[in-house]
């Protein structure tokens, strides 16, 4: 009987080579990360220049939730929307500094989009109570024509053909020229009258008043002679 001789072995497979292009992944890795990093970079910058945008947002839907209560309180009452005004609004100063919040974020929404009254409009315009009169109506005017349930293309088509320009015009002709310099108290500063002047001719209330309800169809009573300056001498001394 003849010895049985094993079976050749199989020698072991030879681990596989690595392929070409995971070579070439390793060689790019470097500059894919790289990339991407620059892309991050990219990102934060646009995140941070959009950081204060929600609250930018937020603050201006504020204003169009409170104004737009405050024009529906006004359209639920018979006859026609109430103007509010500056020169007889209350003297709460938390109420005034809401009002004037109002208008400013009204102003740069709205009203400084129109080349007109960006020229118009003097960086004191604070300091004059009929300017801030003129802007808060006409803010109030615009809100009607685009906020409230009566809003309507005549409405707005009214705001831009004659209420803003009208209010423009106005400004500009009364403190277009106005600055802040103006308003301060120094001696040597041409200071801005914002005050409310006297009313001239009120000595003549009584005797108008009583006219107007006897006689009102007879000539009119003659004025109360002007005071007389007192005299002075030469030299400009009182006599």
């Amino acid at each position: 009987m003849e010895p049985m001789t094993p079976p050749p072995r199989t020698p072991p497979a030879a681990p596989p080579s690595p392929a070409a292009g995971d070579g070439a992944h390793e060689c790019g890795r470097p500059g894919a990360l790289a990339g991407l990093a620059s892309e991050v970079e990219v990102l934060r910058r646009e995140f941070a220049a959009l950081r204060g945008l929600p609250e930018r947002v937020d603050e201006i839907a504020g204003l169009v939730a409170r104004l737009t209560d405050t024009v529906a309180t006004a359209l639920a009452r018979t006859g026609p929307t109430p103007a509010p005004s500056w020169l007889s609004a209350s003297h709460d100063p938390e109420v005034l500094a809401q009002v004037l919040d109002d208008l400013v974020v009204w102003l740069h929404t709205v009203y400084l989009r129109y080349p007109d009254a960006v020229v118009g409009l003097p960086e004191c315009w604070l300091y004059h109570p009929d300017v801030v009169e003129e802007l808060l109506w006409l803010m109030h005017a615009w809100l009607v024509a685009y906020q409230s349930a009566a809003a309507s293309v005549q409405l707005a088509g009214d705001w831009h053909d004659r209420q803003r320009p009208a209010v423009v015009r106005r400004i500009k002709a009364q403190v277009g020229t106005c600055s802040r310099e103006r308003h301060m108290t120094r001696p040597d500063r041409d200071q801005y009258p914002t005050g409310a002047i006297p009313v001239p001719g009120v000595d003549a209330v009584a005797s108008i008043a009583a006219w107007w309800a006897t006689a009102r169809d007879e000539p009119a009573p003659e004025p109360a002679p002007r005071p007389v300056a007192p005299a002075t001498a030469q030299n400009g001394a009182p006599r």
